[in-house]
């Protein structure tokens, strides 16, 4: 078969999978295919794993070596480029985008230290008395997405703290994880620390049970069935949205539209919803002109900035959309076909600027893997209740009372201030919670020597 084969990784070591599944691109056409897990050999990976597992913290200067492999190696014959290009096929991914993501990953390895540092309470309590911080458990599941490549880093911050872990990678888009697998190995990781694991829905369903820690990336229907979990934290759509109570300027523009377009609108703290005090067809307007003049060549070219979709996710696409608009304005030129079909058989869906006076239309909150933002009215007796269930919530405002009250509702899980991109940060600012302490217990160290106590 031509095009790449895909196997599972089983505690270091390539296996065959009788089980094959093919791997076809965003043009129709066959990428490869991948060996997938059954649950036999899923079992067998937790078991072999866990049995060598000893909580061991994975050495930063291996971390940081398999950082500069995977972003500059060849590895089982692939090359950087051919990797930025299978990923731009199989996800619809822009190019820049995923070279983006190989130096958010590389940037989040370099400041693994200090970002734990960070993100734990201080250890020493006195003389004598300390708090040590250990892994939780010995093993961690990871089931990833297809939709950007970054969010891997949460896997890597488990194996820095001592953690065993087995991945289950995107359908869609296993490279990423295959490809910092073999940098880990060949930058002389332990065999039995790491799996790679390609497999059906039940196969993650089973890691993330079998595992003491786990992560899930995916829709509402992934969040729901592990909402309640102690042990598998979610992250699920992003719903990143911006209020805004200033004039609509060309800098507060250049915002908006990098804050949706960067990256292609794949990430899950693109901006998806301004709220606005002034008038949304006015914002929504501005916004549409800038929108429009957004363009980008086929995915795989190496200068492009917006994603595709397949043809059946184009008329999925098309569907939603139709939906979406009821009741709303189009803004942009997508409001005459939406998807826009290339030449190499991909479809595009065009950046789409939509607006409403109705802050509750079924549109508002709608998060797309593209520029997608719905404009609405806010006003100030909506309260911060109307801005919540956002990933990252920007105020564009001068309200700092409406700051505080952004701050302290447990629905936001980030707030940014004025002109500030929603993905900006510094090692220790939590993306989507403390992944730190999610991964690790306290446990109290006493060395004060005897002491006598009197018996009452």
């Amino acid at each position: 078969m031509a095009g790449i084969v895909v196997e599972p990784i089983v505690c270091g070591r390539p296996v065959r999978s009788l089980d094959r599944a093919p791997l076809a691109d965003v043009r129709g056409d066959l990428l490869g295919e991948v060996g997938m897990v059954p649950r036999l050999m899923a079992v067998g990976a937790v078991t072999r794993a866990r049995r060598a597992a000893d909580g061991t913290p994975v050495g930063h200067d291996l971390l940081l070596r398999a950082a500069e492999l995977f972003a500059t190696a060849d590895l089982d014959g692939e090359t950087p480029e051919e990797y930025e290009r299978r990923v731009a096929l199989a996800a619809g991914l822009p190019r820049v985008t995923v070279r983006h993501a190989v130096a958010d990953i590389v940037r989040s390895l370099t400041h693994l230290p200090a970002t734990t540092r960070a993100e734990l309470p201080a250890s020493r309590l006195g003389d004598g008395y300390e708090t040590a911080w250990v892994p939780a458990g010995r093993l961690f599941a990871a089931v990833m997405a297809s939709n950007h490549p970054a969010p891997n880093d949460s896997w890597l911050h488990a194996l820095a703290l001592g953690y065993s872990v087995l991945v289950r990678p995107g359908t869609r888009e296993p490279f990423t994880a295959r490809r910092l697998t073999l940098a880990l190995l060949a930058a002389g990781l332990a065999e039995h620390r790491i799996s790679f694991l390609p497999g059906e829905r039940a196969v993650g369903e089973y890691l993330l049970e079998a595992a003491d820690r786990g992560i899930v990336y995916g829709g509402s229907d992934a969040v729901r069935r592990w909402a309640d979990s102690a042990t598998v934290t979610t992250r699920g759509p992003g719903r990143s949205r911006v209020l805004l109570d200033r004039p609509v300027t060309a800098e507060v523009l250049d915002h908006l539209t990098v804050s949706a377009a960067y990256d292609g609108g794949t990430r899950c703290n693109n901006i998806s919803l301004v709220l606005t005090t002034g008038d949304p067809r006015q914002v929504a307007d501005a916004l549409a002109a800038r929108f429009d003049a957004l363009a980008s060549p086929e995915v795989t070219a190496s200068d492009a900035t917006l994603p595709v979709v397949d043809a059946t996710r184009a008329e999925g696409l098309r569907r939603q959309l139709a939906g979406l608009t009821t009741g709303a304005t189009v803004h942009t030129a997508a409001g005459a076909d939406p998807l826009v079909r290339l030449p190499d058989g991909s479809h595009r869906p065009l950046p789409t600027v939509l607006s409403t006076d109705d802050p509750r239309h079924p549109a508002v909150g709608v998060e797309l893997p593209f520029p997608f933002v719905v404009v609405a009215p806010w006003r100030r007796a909506d309260g911060v209740a109307a801005l919540g269930d956002a990933l990252v919530l920007n105020l564009v405002t001068d309200d700092v009372d409406l700051r505080a009250a952004a701050v302290a509702d447990p629905s936001v899980r980030k707030v940014t201030c004025g002109l500030t991109l929603p993905w900006d940060s510094t090692p220790g600012i939590p993306h989507e919670g403390n992944l730190s302490l999610f991964l690790l217990q306290s446990k109290g160290v006493v060395s004060t020597g005897t002491r006598d106590h009197a018996l009452a």
